[in-house]
């Protein structure tokens, strides 16, 4: 019996050592890649669920559907990924070659919905309904699940399975049958590339932008694609070493998942609280009547004062809580009964109060001459009285 590699413990299945070789640093390497990309995410998919009180743009909001279910299968390929790392025997090799096929195209049927709505957006003015994107992704994702369990059923039952740790007829297929399973996912993805090329156009940069996030997507799985399937036809067989059949199936998942969460789902949900595009919004110029100021500040005033009166006599503050709706003492020029309807409806009739009137009438009561006191006659018979004497008194 051949001994633990280093990292390994002695009680460890020879099938897991990809796990923990340290000699091998692959394995250890996808999978913390895989690992956080896991946690990623289920963190995702909270935040996303907790963003969807706060989602104003109704049209925005039925696209949650479609992201959580594109988190759900990013999820699923992140530990699609240990699969590829493990040794190969029935249980993963079966998992390789329907959860491959599987996964992908639920992303990317997804994908073709969210394309589908923008261009039908732009074409009507609105989007189908949040459970009709959710039906037309269900069913092109199940195409797929069809199409890989029919061929897992046709080419795993001709012989029964063997144990753990030795291959069956699920581990024998060649790479070329593996990629022709994958047909129709990629035509999803040549989908995915056309469906959104349209909404590159829209009125709104809004509608634009998400477009672009899909077309982004799209091009990264497509580039990620092609060199993973080179490698794996070609590319390992001219190197010499058919043993990197699986690290170049386990980076592909690993990165194409990445992919998806970084271009497309975190760019949505940061976008999920923008407000819709199509609403109006009211300008400065439409606000007819404008909402008058409620605050009531001070202004000092300095009327022009008499000859007889020093010009301290006369400052005083004025309030304009009680003279704003006051109308001018004397109008310059004739104006219309309407021009102070200001569109505000006044809940009482306005009665100055006794400061306003002090305040107002105060330099008017200064300038006007003092009214005469009554004074007591003098007790000095040879003084002068102030007072106007009677009749009888002249007579006298």
């Amino acid at each position: 019996m051949a001994s633990a590699p280093k990292g390994c413990g002695p009680s460890i299945n020879s099938i897991y050592y990809n796990l923990c070789d340290l000699t091998t640093v692959w394995g250890v390497v996808v999978e913390a890649i895989a690992a956080a990309g896991v946690a990623a995410s289920f963190v995702l998919f909270i935040i996303l669920m907790a963003s969807l009180p706060f989602v104003t743009d109704k049209k925005r909001k039925a696209m949650v559907a479609l992201q959580a279910g594109i988190l759900i299968f990013t999820l699923g390929l992140f530990g699609l990924t240990f699969a590829f790392i493990v040794g190969r025997y029935s249980t993963s090799c079966a998992a390789r070659r329907f959860l491959f096929g599987v996964l992908f195209s639920g992303c990317l049927a997804c994908l073709v919905m969210h394309g589908l709505w923008l261009a039908l957006l732009q074409r009507r003015g609105r989007g189908p309904r949040s459970w009709m994107l959710c039906v037309g992704a269900l069913g092109l994702w199940l195409v797929e699940v069809i199409i890989n369990a029919e061929w897992l059923i046709i080419t795993v039952v001709r012989s029964p399975p063997g144990g753990v740790n030795v291959p069956d007829v699920s581990c024998s297929i060649a790479n070329q049958d593996f990629v022709m399973s994958l047909i129709y996912v990629m035509v999803l993805l040549l989908a995915v590339l056309l469906v959104p090329v349209p909404t590159l156009t829209h009125k709104h940069k809004q509608w634009r932008r998400d477009g672009a996030i899909i077309l982004f997507t799209g091009l990264f799985t497509l580039v990620i694609w092609v060199v993973w399937i080179i490698m794996y036809l070609h590319g390992n067989r001219v190197a010499g070493n058919h043993s990197w059949d699986d690290p170049t199936l386990a980076v592909a998942v690993v990165s194409n998942a990445w992919v998806f969460l970084c271009f497309y789902t975190i760019p949505e949900i940061c976008l999920l609280t923008k407000e819709d595009p199509d609403q109006e919004q009211p300008h400065d110029g439409d606000h007819v009547y404008p909402a008058r100021s409620m605050v009531y500040d001070n202004i000092l005033k300095e009327p022009e004062p008499p000859q007889h009166i020093t010009p301290t006599q006369h400052v005083y503050m004025e309030n304009k809580a009680f003279c704003m709706d006051e109308p001018p003492a004397v109008p310059t020029k004739p104006t219309s009964p309407y021009a102070a309807y200001n569109g505000q409806l006044r809940s009482c009739v306005y009665q100055p109060t006794e400061i306003a009137l002090i305040a107002k009438n105060l330099t008017k009561m200064e300038q006007d001459s003092m009214i005469p006191r009554a004074r007591a006659p003098s007790l000095n018979p040879g003084s002068c009285s102030s007072l106007p004497r009677s009749p009888e008194s002249l007579s006298d």
